[in-house]
């Protein structure tokens, strides 16, 4: 596994990321090489998940990530460049269901 997304997941781990999923999108898109979903368990969860994240990625040098949903922390969206992680809670994780539309085949999804 790749250095950034080994420290994204790592992150996610420290900070008790729920049911975390990494979709291997390597050779399948040009969007990304990989797809990180993961849940929080209330607005300020998924926040504090983002700006940890955020931070560890800074820290590491990958300063330029674009980010979006932070205000509201209902779904966060970190775009590395070569990885895209999707930060929920949980109801707005089940009614987009992005694992669903990424993963055509679940030989490219890995629950972590």
């Amino acid at each position: 596994m790749a250095a950034l997304e080994s420290l994204i997941l790592a992150r996610l781990d420290d900070d008790k990321a729920q049911d975390v999923i990494f979709i291997d999108l390597k050779g399948k898109s040009a969007v990304a090489d990989g797809l990180v979903v993961a849940s929080g368990r209330s607005h300020r969860h998924v926040g504090a998940m983002a700006d940890h994240l955020l931070r560890a990625l800074k820290d590491e040098g990958y300063g330029k990530v674009r980010v979006e949903g932070l205000p509201h922390c209902d779904w966060v969206l970190i775009d590395t460049g070569d990885v895209i992680v999707h930060l929920f809670r949980p109801e707005v994780r089940s009614f987009y269901n992005i694992e669903k539309i990424w993963s055509v085949d679940s030989a490219h999804r890995a629950a972590i």
